[in-house]
């Protein structure tokens, strides 16, 4: 399927029909009643999500297609448990219209998810109510309508809400991953920017292979991609516009230009360059593109990222000898050392609740993706490996991916692959996300809203 034609939640529910019943449940009551995040993480939420009634057989094929989607969803979240079909009694019209909820406490269901869809000329209405199966209470009501189309991204709406009416916080379907597509032998790779929806459908290549691509980064209202470019042989950052199609080079700075990332208020990028022997950080502004330098003196200074609150920057540098994880105020100055553990550390980035750091530690030869707070206390490894680099929050904060890369007798990697994986920032849920390639250098982006 191509690709959405919009990328904003608003264009999507310009032609929502709004809430279908007004009746919920706070979350704090569901919670009470059942289950809280930190339980579902050793005890999923077992949930129903039956297909969606449909009065025409296209209807029905979107309502079967949607809650296929829902189902999977919830299930790589790790947090929910879908209830096997099989044990399904009612029909997908007869639950829309009205749940015999002791049928569906035989399944062992604690919520259930019930609605229809309804094709409507080149539009697909799609109603749904999420249930508290014990207590026989509805949750959440709400319909959507939509170019039939995007039918996938109603789906990830419509996970996001469960998400969010379940647990208590944000969900992070509705979004996308940037990265790098890798192909050929490791010492000739070609290195595509991609794009694909969270759960790897959509795939599509943005560059042609032509030249190389790293480190992609998503602008906040996710319809720019900032990223290094090697076109004409030349490593600067590009910019690459995802609704023209247009990519631009980012200035004209003397040396490479790497490691870019947009501020939070999507005004300005910042990035390192090197010049001599030395890398350090600078900020250009988009407006003007005048640029400013934050860092200076020996050493090389790179993967620079803001705090969500664009107050503090994040970075990693050898200038005290060796490879370690830097905070300094916006403007530049107040640098402090937060990582002291063993080895060498790279690749920080903020987590979008501004709680937690991510980064990469190399030791020892071997690799591992952690966290730590802002101040460098309470780091936590979550995964080790051969090699895996390049962490990126989800926009809530609870899930990060990185890639990983694995010796292999796939003669398509030259001896080895690399893959994208995702785990829960507690540690649990650690699972690869496929592909079409090989891939590296991932960026989740913003709530497509």
């Amino acid at each position: 399927m191509n690709p959405l034609p919009f990328g904003r939640r608003a264009a999507l529910l310009g032609l929502a029909a709004g809430a279908t019943a007004p009746a919920s449940v706070p979350v704090s009551a569901w919670a009470q009643a059942s289950i809280d995040i930190t339980r579902a993480r050793t005890d999923p939420i077992p949930i129903a999500v039956p297909d969606l009634a449909g009065a025409s057989a296209e209807g029905q094929r979107f309502g079967r297609d949607i809650a296929r989607v829902i189902q999977n969803n919830l299930r790589s979240s790790g947090l929910f448990r879908p209830v096997e079909r099989p044990g399904f009694t009612q029909t997908p019209e007869t639950s829309a219209a009205a749940p015999r909820f002791q049928d569906w406490r035989v399944t062992g269901s604690q919520a259930l998810v019930t609605g229809r869809a309804e094709p409507q000329g080149g539009n697909l209405r799609v109603e749904f109510r999420l249930w508290d199966v014990l207590p026989e209470q509805q949750i959440q009501g709400t319909a959507f309508t939509a170019p039939a189309a995007n039918w996938r991204r109603i789906a990830h709406l419509i996970s996001d809400v469960i998400y969010e009416r379940l647990l208590g916080e944000k969900g992070y379907f509705d979004t996308r991953i940037a990265y790098i597509a890798e192909t050929g032998p490791r010492d000739r790779r070609t290195r595509r920017l991609a794009i694909m929806d969270q759960d790897s459908e959509n795939n599509r290549f943005l560059t042609d292979g032509s030249f190389q691509a790293l480190t992609p980064r998503w602008h906040p209202n996710a319809q720019q991609i900032a990223f290094m470019s090697y076109n004409n042989n030349q490593p600067r950052v590009f910019l690459f516009n995802l609704e023209t199609g247009r990519q631009e080079a980012l200035g004209t700075f003397g040396g490479m230009t790497l490691s870019p990332r947009f501020s939070p208020d999507g005004r300005s990028v910042i990035l390192s360059a090197a010049r001599g022997g030395d890398a350090n950080i600078y900020v250009v502004d988009l407006g003007s593109r005048r640029e400013r330098q934050l860092t200076s003196g020996g050493g090389l200074d790179v993967s620079p990222c803001y705090s969500p609150d664009g107050t503090q920057i994040v970075f990693n540098s050898d200038r005290g000898g060796d490879q370690q994880l830097y905070v300094m105020d916006s403007g530049g100055g107040g640098i402090r050392r937060i990582s002291f553990g063993r080895g060498r550390y790279a690749t920080p980035v903020w987590s979008p609740r501004g709680d937690l750091i991510a980064f990469t530690r190399i030791a020892g030869g071997q690799f591992a993706i952690g966290v730590m707070r802002p101040d460098g206390g309470g780091e936590r490894i979550l995964s080790e490996g051969w090699q895996m680099e390049a962490p990126t929050f989800a926009p809530n904060g609870r899930v990060l991916m990185f890639y990983n890369e694995t010796r292999s007798r796939d003669a398509r990697g030259g001896g080895y692959s690399a893959r994208l994986k995702m785990i829960d920032i507690a540690g649990f849920n650690e699972r690869q996300v496929m592909t079409p390639t090989d891939a590296t250098d991932p960026a989740w982006s913003p709530l497509l809203s």
